[in-house]
């Protein structure tokens, strides 16, 4: 067994960095995700693994940090929550379009605008279509607990690596608030610049020898036509984590005659929901989404024609339901999919949950 601690979210993720070998995080505190960088800077990853943290001097520095980092094949990070990420924005772009990897951090919290900083999943489809201009996609993986955050900063890592792609962690103030027990994860060293070349390709910007020509990292070309082959090239990069890296856990869902579908701390109350209907004799499971993209849209196909419908659970207006109308369309059924959610930092509970799932689909 690993190395067990009751550790706050945010802490955790910090920690798995350092773990897991990063070579820098950049950042710029905001509430609820601040414990990140702070935990950083308690650790002193510096002395121990070499890591670099720096407090940029705003969200736009700090990405644009990571940009210059992610070029040269560092492994790097940087964290923060939903107002800080909108600003990151377009620096986002620019690392999808250079085509490097890099992880960011979005512990979300309610909006529009500043709004508050009460726990909110309204993020989603920010971080699934893209974000910032042009058509690119982000690895976004969920988490609904505490061992996740830990879990998910290194499994970020190996799919931002693989697809030379920013990955997203995108999970929310009540996880990154929240303490559990957590088996942290093995120190692993961190990558030479030998290791990454051998493992990932000779794309970084590591120094020019004389046996290649020099690698440039640029998200512009102004030919049209190059242009739209990147961007072609981009699109068969997607279509690949379709098909590869799909990610879902399922509770209760053999014989279900309704499906919840939840990511995130709404998961979380969606798992006590399904025990509260099935109490009251109502065939209900439950699908967790852990990749948000790539989207599972092939589980809901295969239930799709097994299940009499669908709720999405969200902390939002009703953003990740369009995704599951989609894979159900896709899939060639006509199942009726409802939305159920909590605006503004509030956490639906079960009862509300169960209750929304009867007044949709069990009362005429």
């Amino acid at each position: 067994m690993g190395d067990l601690r009751l550790m706050k979210g945010n802490e955790v993720l910090a920690e798995a960095a350092i773990r897991c070998g990063c070579d820098g995080y950049f950042g710029y505190p905001i509430t609820p995700q601040s414990e990140v960088m702070e935990m950083l800077m308690f650790r002193e990853p510096w002395n121990e693994t070499g890591m670099k943290v720096l407090q940029a001097e705003s969200e736009v520095a700090a990405i644009n940090m990571l940009y210059g980092a992610a070029a040269t094949g560092k492994k790097v990070l940087t964290s923060s929550s939903s107002p800080g990420i909108s600003l990151m924005a377009e620096g986002i772009s620019y690392i999808a379009g250079a085509e490097l990897p890099c992880l960011v951090i979005n512990v979300q919290r309610g909006g529009p605008g500043l709004g508050t900083i009460q726990p909110s999943q309204a993020d989603y489809s920010q971080a699934v279509k893209g974000g910032g201009h042009g058509d690119y996609k982000m690895i976004v993986l969920a988490p609904s607990s505490v061992q996740e955050m830990n879990d998910f900063v290194d499994l970020a890592f190996e799919l931002a690596f693989k697809y030379r792609n920013p990955a997203m962690i995108l999970t929310d103030g009540a996880i990154g608030q929240m303490m559990e027990k957590v088996e942290l994860s093995d120190y692993k060293k961190r990558w030479t610049d030998e290791e990454v070349i051998e493992k990932w390709g000779s794309w970084a910007t590591t120094g020019k020898p004389s046996s290649r020509e020099r690698n440039v990292i640029t998200s512009l070309e102004l030919d049209s036509e190059k242009m739209e082959a990147n961007n072609q090239r981009f699109q068969k990069k997607y279509r690949q984590m379709e098909a590869e890296e799909q990610r879902y856990e399922t509770f209760q869902i053999e014989d279900a005659e309704y499906v919840l579908v939840a990511f995130g701390t709404s998961a979380r109350v969606c798992q006590k929901s399904v025990e509260i209907a099935r109490e009251k004799g109502l065939k209900v499971g439950l699908l967790r989404p852990i990749s948000l993209f790539p989207f599972p849209k092939n589980i809901i196909g295969e239930l799709a024609p097994k299940v009499k419908g669908f709720l999405s659970v969200e902390m939002n207006a009703g953003q990740m339901v369009e995704d599951i109308k989609l894979a159900v369309h896709e899939a060639g059924c006509t199942r009726r999919v409802e939305f159920f959610g909590r605006m503004g930092g509030i956490i639906p509970t079960p009862g509300e949950v169960v209750d929304a799932l009867e007044q949709n689909f069990l009362k005429e």
